[in-house]
């Protein structure tokens, strides 16, 4: 089953992002580490981590609050 990722702006909206899609977890997690600081620029505030429609997992690209 393919991975892929969904991005979403500030306002929790869908925004367009890259349609890669990837033949594992591991691939597709690679690809984001490799990426997301172009993402964050371009106006995405948080990636979820999709196999096929079942979503894996959500996560921010902001900076954390220390």
């Amino acid at each position: 089953m393919p991975w892929s990722w969904r991005y979403e702006g500030t306002d929790g909206r869908a925004v367009v992002g890259p349609a890669e899609q990837f033949g594992s977890q591991a691939d597709a997690e690679s690809w984001i580490g490799q990426t997301w600081r172009e993402l964050a620029t371009a106006g995405v505030t948080s990636v979820i981590l999709t196999e096929d429609e079942r979503v894996e997992y959500k996560m921010s690209l902001l900076p954390s609050a220390e």
